[in-house]
């Protein structure tokens, strides 16, 4: 079960939401400031943090900026009440991974928290072997029997999700979210595009291959030896 620290100073909000994350099936935790949430960090381990921006003692870029010191690759999803750009600037130089302005969608959290989870997982296994492929993320590189294939980033990542995740359907709609992020002005058809560019560059591979499931999406399946 994935750990969360919701921080929020507003105690009617902090409680809608953390109740809707625990229906989720998410372990959550809560600070009323960044101060204390400082303090929890220090004392148990959370996979992702939730933070408000106006709070007293510690702001949410505050608390940011803290945890980049010593978390390089904890998910921060910030919330705020303002929705100027040079705010979202502020609150994405501070360290934060994405960005949601209040009133929140619940529904929309929620697949925010998922999608900010699973790149985490990515991020973090760096490398992938499938059977002779292997997919360095650090260097953004695919070999396949020690052969460099070349991949422009958005090629890899999709790849890396589909594999790092082998036999899950993965919807465009979901895809996009998780490459393209929440704010991406492209449309759904540029995933298609890029399936097509990685079955051409890997269709005599005998590691994998990547499945079409009509009317869902794509999934990465393992081929037998």
């Amino acid at each position: 079960m994935f750990s969360i620290l919701l921080v929020e100073d507003d105690e009617i909000l902090s409680t809608i939401i953390r109740d809707k994350l625990r229906l989720e099936g998410f372990n959550v935790s809560v600070a009323n400031n960044g101060k204390n949430a400082l303090a929890a960090l220090e004392s148990s381990h959370f996979d992702l943090v939730i933070t408000d921006v106006m709070m007293p003692q510690m702001d949410g870029f505050e608390l940011s900026r803290q945890i980049r010191k010593y978390e390089k690759n904890k998910p921060i999803l910030m919330i705020t009440a303002k929705s100027e750009i040079e705010d979202m600037q502020t609150g994405f130089g501070s360290g934060a991974d994405d960005y949601m302005s209040k009133p929140i969608n619940l529904k929309e959290l929620v697949l925010r928290v998922n999608a900010l989870l699973r790149r985490a997982k990515i991020a973090n296994e760096k490398e992938l072997n499938i059977g002779n492929t292997k997919l360095d993320f650090n260097a953004l590189s695919v070999s396949e029997n020690g052969v460099k294939i070349e991949l422009a980033p958005k090629e890899f990542y999709l790849l890396f999700l589909l594999l790092s995740n082998e036999g899950k359907i993965f919807t465009r709609f979901k895809i996009m979210q998780e490459i393209w992020g929440f704010e991406s002005d492209s449309d759904e058809r540029v995933v298609d595009t890029h399936i097509k560019k990685l079955r051409a560059k890997f269709e005599k591979n005998s590691d994998f291959e990547i499945a079409t499931v009509r009317g869902l999406g794509y999934k990465a399946i393992k081929k037998e030896a």
